[in-house]
């Protein structure tokens, strides 16, 4: 099976150039190390447009951040804004695309990716409004819980972040698209059997 960085890696193989692209915390941000030569921008809702990959130790700058606070690198094009700016972005359809992380999804494409029912959370944070305004929604997760059951269910048991709004779901087992009357699957991970991909989901998956 995939781990998170050769997650991350497929997750990139999704963008083409020209692109604006949103990445949410969690393993979406791996994605920034494997735009490569691809004509992308990166946008993060703090208010950054141009996001570079991670920093090495020399080139840390703790005010240059991402959404979920981690030290990021800036390119010559970056560009900074307020959050008004951000979202007026995000919720005008100018963003093509986003990767987001999730807790659940659903076969229909529902999401929930932002809180657990009596859990402590700092807040929804851009979530619903990049599910909502962009594009395309590509859903990066492990496809078990650490108890292993399965994430990629009939119906999501948490609260929904979106309705609908996941279009393609990338995990460690493999890649599944949301079609009509459930999943459908694209590809394998690596050392992983369709029929191994089949019995870790409890979603409906079509022919």
């Amino acid at each position: 099976m995939w781990d998170r960085n050769q997650m991350a890696a497929r997750a990139a193989q999704e963008l083409e150039d020209g692109m604006y692209v949103n990445l949410g915390i969690g393993i979406p941000t791996l994605v920034a190390n494997y735009v490569g030569d691809k004509d992308i921008t990166l946008q993060s809702e703090n208010g950054m447009l141009g996001m570079g990959p991670f920093p090495t130790e020399a080139e840390i700058d703790p005010d240059l951040i991402n959404a979920g606070k981690q030290t990021i690198t800036e390119l010559a094009r970056t560009s900074y804004f307020d959050s008004a700016m951000s979202f007026g972005m995000i919720r005008g359809g100018k963003i093509a695309a986003a990767i987001l992380g999730a807790m659940e999804v659903a076969e229909n494409g529902d999401l929930a990716n932002w809180m657990i029912p009596g859990k402590l959370v700092k807040g929804m944070g851009g979530a619903m409004d990049l599910v909502a305004g962009v594009g395309r929604v590509v859903v990066v997760m492990d496809h078990t819980n650490k108890h292993g059951d399965s994430k990629v269910l009939k119906e999501c048991t948490l609260p929904l972040t979106g309705k609908g709004v996941v279009n393609r779901i990338i995990t460690n087992l493999g890649v599944l698209d949301v079609v009509e009357g459930g999943l459908r699957i694209v590809e394998c991970a690596d050392g992983v059997t369709e029929d191994q991909l089949r019995a870790a989901t409890e979603a409906n998956i079509v022919d």
